[in-house]
């Protein structure tokens, strides 16, 4: 996949710190590192994951996730993404503020 490459990050949630209902442009997987982690898809029931758990969210579709634990939660999220295009529609910078990026 020339025209494609992978980015990974990391996500820190506080106990009950959320995301908002956000898309990607490209594919995402969430795998839980810690924790346990909520997670609401478009159209979808709500998916509850522990640490060792994965999720496909196909591209485009909104999604949000939840820490539903007293203790911190935390997930490796993997975007698949066309070379040099933004892996989400929001900024950087909002998103690490609001989701405790790193």
């Amino acid at each position: 996949m020339p025209d494609k490459e992978v980015v990974q990050v990391r996500v820190d949630f506080n106990p009950g710190a959320s995301t908002i209902n956000h898309t990607h442009p490209g594919e995402e997987v969430a795998y839980v590192l810690e924790g346990k982690l909520q997670y609401k898809l478009e159209g979808r029931d709500p998916v509850t994951l522990r640490a060792g758990g994965s999720l496909f969210i196909p591209s485009g579709v909104a999604h949000s996730a939840k820490n539903v634990r007293d203790g911190r939660a935390s997930e490796l999220a993997t975007y698949i993404v066309t070379r040099g295009k933004p892996s989400s529609f929001q900024s950087s910078r909002r998103r690490r503020l609001q989701y405790g990026m790193h």
